[in-house]
């Protein structure tokens, strides 16, 4: 049986990655959020899973805006970083877990999660700088393979909170089915709240972000009644980002640890939050 030992959140604003790999990080501006980091990078770098699963959104990089997947599983060996209109980022691709994925995509499906199933696919920012979060300095490889799960935030309608934390706790019961592997880790990423264009262009809501933060530990429960209206008007049209740190905390314990947490307005035009969870029992 495989345990899941650690779940991060961690939003996934491309100008993170940006200044990382242009060696910003120590400037005024960057600073306060890289130093927010710093506490969450030295205990994953002590807690490496056999295997990691992210789940994120692409940002019509990987995937056509003519078909966007509700829910998506790559059980690719390898994903190449996207060029997403500036180059590839200078960071490794992607391997991959074919046969866990596949476990993964038949539980699902099994569970009543119909899933699209991509063999190949380009992983943009959505997924790589949440990876930098993690390893700011991985060399020629990630520290361990990473299968990426995708859920649409861009095209209405988007999954609810509680589909998304459904199928988070789905997530967990494939997981723990599954012998191939000993360790997982498991990334949820996007948000906090912002909103990049419209009336309300440059929106944050730092209240709200701090509530979501407190709960995602301690009651998650509670945020599965938000429904997409409200997390659109409280955390602004890319803050729906959020279920999918809902889907990350399905599969963990519903009593976990709090390693570290921080926040940090802005980066870019974004609230950027993380928060590092232990769920070994």
């Amino acid at each position: 049986m495989s345990e899941v030992i650690w779940g991060l959140a961690t939003s996934h604003v491309p100008s993170i990655g940006a200044a990382m790999d242009r060696g910003m990080t120590g400037e005024p501006v960057w600073a306060p959020l890289f130093e927010g980091y710093r506490p969450a990078r030295e205990w994953l770098a002590q807690h490496t899973p056999d295997v990691a699963i992210l789940v994120y959104n692409d940002h019509a990089n990987g995937v056509d805006l003519d078909i966007v997947p509700t829910f998506a599983i790559g059980t690719a060996e390898r994903y190449r970083v996207a060029d997403e209109g500036f180059g590839r980022r200078a960071v490794p691709d992607v391997v991959g877990d074919p046969d866990l994925s596949f476990h993964l995509l038949q539980s699902l499906v099994d569970d009543g999660f119909d899933m699209t199933v991509f063999q190949e696919l380009d992983v943009d920012h959505g997924f790589t700088v949440p990876l930098s979060v993690w390893t700011p300095e991985p060399g020629d490889a990630w520290p361990c393979p990473v299968i990426p799960i995708m859920v649409n935030v861009i095209r209405y309608p988007q999954p609810t909170a509680a589909r998304c934390y459904a199928l988070g706790r789905a997530l967990g019961r494939a997981i723990a089915s599954y012998d191939g592997v000993g360790t997982v880790g498991i990334l949820g990423t996007g948000g906090m709240s912002h909103q990049l264009a419209g009336a309300r262009a440059g929106f944050i809501n730092p209240t709200f972000d701090h509530m979501f933060l407190e709960a995602i530990g301690n009651d998650p429960e509670k945020l599965t009644q938000l429904t997409r209206e409200e997390l659109i008007r409280a955390a602004g049209s890319e803050g729906i980002e959020l279920i999918m740190w809902l889907v990350m905390r399905g599969a963990l314990h519903e009593q976990v640890r709090t390693v570290h947490s921080a926040y940090h307005v802005p980066a870019s035009n974004t609230a950027a939050g993380l928060a590092l969870f232990d769920n070994r029992a």
